[in-house]
């Protein structure tokens, strides 16, 4: 294996961004064959990072030089001088800040704890790291991740790699928007309320929210049904890699599901699957191109030989907002507001107002009663339609992206004539942390006339990973999408 030593300075990232954006999975091969090199793909990731991060901002810490050094150790490995090659050797992983890495700054987005030191490493950094992924950054969130955009007064505003006035959305939205800009190969993010499938969704990668104690996490989140960590990629192939790695049983969450899964290498064709499609997922108003892209993302399915139905899902917006804001205000939202009791100066505004609207849903006596009511009652009906249906088509965002500098508390957004209650209802992937043991993923369905990109959800039964991948991988095989570039 030889590497060249002249390939870009840093802050060149126009010379090598095609490479930055090789797979996960064609790289690794090329790695094992010797014809191309660790240090040349980090070398060039970097380059673009460094040319992208002014206009983009998605990376709340960089350590290339020690990356770079990494990559060295990989390509030794792949040269047979010490331990052989793990499953990820010698890959660009940027992961969530909200995922701590001991010995490093643990901020959750926020100046109230700018100056805090983790003493833990989460599991799934622990994993990547374990498996030779190399952690040369670490992407931003909104503060708390309590928002469906990413901008905080730590790190200031992540900006969508597709059109720089919109955002790439939230929580996860600098991996979002580092995968669309060339400036990871893989990244980790988490999901509370459709913070992997919304970033998704507005940069046009691929997010799995995966089906809950799959992926282990940290106390006490990890108790909490609808949390989930999960990976985010350019492909279906890389997520199914990164998934592979960061899933399994844990010692320190007592949740995390045994056996092991693990996905397949490859998936089978979807001839005689049977797809439920719901463009408005009940009562959901859509934008006119999400409705459209959707649509052409079920044809396709189609013609590749499913088995697609148009059906009625009778879940109502008004039933997860409420099912989901009584939950926030038990669990999430008092979190929130033990911080702003002490460092109220300190918080974003929207941390705040989702403080104090997630109190007053959970305020009312008998609440959490309701709330588990409502739960079961979402639960209930996705578990009838799973029995006639292998898996659910819909619409990740309502809309396909939200403005970038906009914090959304006082924006109204209308669609098709309907005012949405609170921007978060934009989001089409509340119902999904509700049903937290049917695995999710997002993939792109089209690219609307703002530029940014539109996606689809694919709901699979109660812990069958496998056919949400079959899925996807056919709709990636019939509507090729990671061949297209951002215009950075």
């Amino acid at each position: 294996m030889t590497h060249r030593t002249d390939l870009a300075a840093p802050g060149d990232g126009s010379a090598h961004a095609e490479l930055a954006y090789l797979p996960a999975t064609e790289a690794l091969a090329r790695f094992r064959d010797r014809s191309l090199s660790p240090v040349e793909l980090m070398t060039a990731v970097i380059a673009r990072a460094e040319a992208v991060e002014p206009k983009v901002n998605a990376l709340a810490e960089r350590t290339f030089e020690e990356a770079l050094a990494a990559a060295r150790e990989a390509e030794a490995r792949y040269l047979g001088k010490g331990p052989a090659p793990r499953a990820l050797e010698g890959l660009a992983v940027a992961t969530k800040e909200e995922q701590p890495i001991a010995g490093r700054r643990s901020t959750d987005g926020s100046l109230a704890f700018r100056d805090e030191i983790a003493d833990e490493t989460h599991p799934v950094v622990e994993r990547v790291r374990a498996a030779g992924g190399i952690v040369h950054a670490r992407t931003t969130t909104p503060e708390f991740s309590c928002a469906a955009f990413t901008q905080s007064r730590l790190w200031g505003v992540t900006r969508n790699p597709w059109n720089l006035e919109f955002s790439p959305g939230g929580s996860s939205g600098g991996a979002g928007a580092a995968l669309a800009s060339g400036a990871t190969t893989l990244a980790t993010g988490s999901d509370i309320g459709g913070s992997i499938r919304i970033p998704a969704s507005c940069t046009g990668t691929v997010g799995y929210k995966p089906p809950y104690g799959r992926v282990p996490a940290m106390a006490p989140f990890n108790l909490d049904t609808y949390c989930h960590d999960g990976p985010m990629a350019r492909t279906v192939a890389d997520c199914a890699l990164l998934q592979n790695v960061i899933a399994g049983p844990h010692p320190l969450d007592a949740v995390s599901l045994r056996p092991r899964f693990t996905l397949p290498d490859g998936f089978e064709g979807v001839e005689g699957l049977r797809v439920a499609l719901s463009v408005t997922l009940g009562d959901w108003p859509v934008d006119p191109e999400v409705e459209a892209h959707t649509r052409a993302v079920a044809e396709a399915l189609r013609a590749a030989g499913a088995v697609v139905e148009e059906v009625e899902v009778p879940i109502t917006r008004a039933e997860v907002r409420e099912a989901a804001m009584i939950h926030f205000g038990t669990v999430f939202g008092p979190y929130v507001a033990s911080v702003a009791a002490d460092h109220g100066d300190l918080l974003t505004a929207y941390a705040l107002d989702f403080a104090a609207r997630t109190a007053e849903a959970a305020r009312e006596p008998g609440s959490v009663m309701r709330g588990l009511e409502l739960e079961a009652g979402v639960q209930r009906k996705l578990g009838l339609l799973h029995t006639r249906h292998d898996v659910l088509l819909c619409p990740t965002t309502a809309v396909p992206a939200l403005k970038a500098d906009d914090d959304h508390l006082s924006t109204r957004i209308v669609i098709e004539g309907v005012e949405l209650d609170s921007y978060l209802e934009a989001a089409m992937t509340t119902a999904f942390n509700i049903a937290g043991r049917c695995p999710v993923l997002s993939v792109p369905s089209g690219l609307a006339s703002t530029g940014v990109p539109t996606g689809v959800q694919i709901v699979g039964r109660t812990y069958d990973d496998t056919t949400v991948f079959r899925v996807a991988a056919a709709v990636e095989a019939a509507r090729p999408w990671s061949a297209r570039r951002p215009p950075l």
